[in-house]
């Protein structure tokens, strides 16, 4: 359905958020609120999508957090914040008077498509499509005034309604759909004589009754759909939403959520059936679990790969890491961005990885660092031990071969090759070459002075 555009209205201060950053850049879930309703408005295939933001300061910003992935958009300023009917006024010169216009919100991100696939069906000649929904506590919202017939008539403004008409519970979303060239006619009658002093776009309600329009109230599938954000209360309430709506999502799937309210997700994610996702776990980023996997409680994923049947205990951060099937992870463990764990391998308790590939089977079960390694399969690292791959201006690699054995408190000097089979003895520093199938070892000779005296402070 390529005969309509999108008009999205981004310019609002934002005042209420008392934040530096724009309201519509707000994250929730994971993504601006303004990237919401764009992947919203892509989903019911738009000819365009224009975007009325306020001063060109700001643009570069919104680009930014949308990131290089956004779609193509036609910008447009509002200099001064003049009201929703001059915002609208704005874009409507980019639009051919054939078309149809949906106008949407850059802070009302939870609008389904099946929604707004609704309003554009109903917003064609002669007819104004409105989404309304009645809430318990309409206060601060415009309210759609109905004749005795039960037709819409007006939107009233809350500031500007009587106290008969703060009584209707019947708000106006402000979203709206409508052919082009009627909007451009009603905006450009729009008028200033109100409480704020600004071009109220819900006039044009008003407008159409008047020339015999059929305004048609449009009611989403869920009143939560929209939802706006104002301040920081109502920006939560948008982030539950949008979290319950994504963990139903996942559970229809096949993955089991221990509690879908103690699981956020803040990325875009992909997970096989009979995965398990404990309290308290995190998702960001690009996320992939294999089927069969479970993560447990607390634990951290984000731009990470989770193979078949991988098990990640509790308090683990998996950043930027790839975990193959079998493996098992934590707890307390952080694989940091670069790192591949092999088949069936084991990274346990205070162990930190960072751009090291573990191989097949290997252990490294805890208190161990391992950066800029390269590790064969089989290998076992003890307690304690780390490469120490910085020293002061360069990283360096460690090699450690299959089936090599390296004790607890080793230290790794890199660049150093542990050659296959070999063994370093606990507590050795090793800043050559260890050669394969020996054992290597390199302590100072242990001594015990018999009448050597502790010192005590005094005081």
């Amino acid at each position: 359905m390529t005969d309509f555009e999108v008009v999205i209205l981004a310019a609002g201060e934002g005042k209420r958020m008392r934040s530096g950053l724009p309201k519509v850049l707000q994250p929730a879930a994971g993504r601006p609120l303004l990237a919401w309703v764009i992947a919203a408005a892509r989903e019911v295939e738009p000819a365009a999508i224009h975007i009325v933001y306020r001063g060109e300061s700001i643009r570069p910003a919104i680009e930014a957090a949308l990131g290089p992935d956004a779609p193509a958009l036609d910008w447009v300023e509002q200099p001064r914040p003049l009201g929703t009917g001059d915002a609208l006024a704005r874009a409507l010169p980019a639009v051919p008077d054939g078309r149809a216009v949906l106008v949407l919100y850059g802070d009302v991100p939870g609008l389904e498509p099946a929604s707004l696939r609704r309003l554009v069906a109903e917003g064609r000649p002669d007819k104004l499509a409105l989404l309304t929904v009645s809430v318990d506590r309409p206060d601060g919202y415009g309210r759609v005034r109905r004749d005795s017939e039960g037709r819409v008539v007006a939107i009233v403004e809350h500031r500007d309604a009587s106290p008969a008409e703060r009584a209707i519970r019947e708000i106006n979303t402000g979203i709206i759909a409508a052919p082009a060239a009627s909007l451009r006619r009603w905006a450009a009658g729009l008028s200033t004589n109100n409480a704020q002093g600004e071009y109220y776009l819900t006039d044009v309600v008003a407008m159409a009754v008047e020339e015999g329009f059929v305004v048609t109230p449009v009611v989403p599938s869920s009143p939560g759909e929209a939802l706006g954000v104002n301040d920081r209360i109502e920006l939560e309430a948008v982030e539950r939403r949008l979290q319950r709506r994504r963990a139903e999502e996942l559970m229809r799937g096949g993955v089991t959520l221990r509690d879908a309210s103690r699981v956020d997700i803040r990325g875009e994610v992909e997970a096989g059936v009979d995965v398990v996702l404990d309290v308290g776990v995190v998702l960001e980023g690009r996320v992939r679990i294999g089927r069969g996997a479970t993560i447990g409680p607390c634990t951290v994923l984000r731009d990470a790969e989770i193979g078949e049947g991988a098990e990640v205990l509790s308090h683990c951060v998996i950043d930027g890491a790839r975990v193959a099937p079998g493996a098992r992870i934590g707890p307390f463990a952080r694989l940091r961005p670069g790192t591949e764990v092999g088949e069936d391998a084991r990274i346990g308790n205070f162990v930190e990885v960072k751009a090291s590939r573990i191989g097949a089977g290997s252990r490294a079960s805890h208190l161990s660092y391992v950066g800029d390694a390269d590790v064969g399969s089989g290998v076992n690292i003890g307690a304690g031990a780390i490469t120490c791959n910085y020293d002061g201006v360069e990283k360096h690699r460690t090699t450690i071969e299959d089936g090599a054995f390296i004790g607890s408190g080793v230290e790794l000097v890199a660049p150093v090759r542990v050659g296959e089979g070999a063994t370093i003895g606990a507590g050795s520093t090793v800043t050559r070459d260890a050669p394969p199938g020996q054992l290597t070892l390199s302590r100072s000779r242990q001594t015990s002075i018999a009448r050597w005296k502790r010192r005590f402070g005094g005081g």
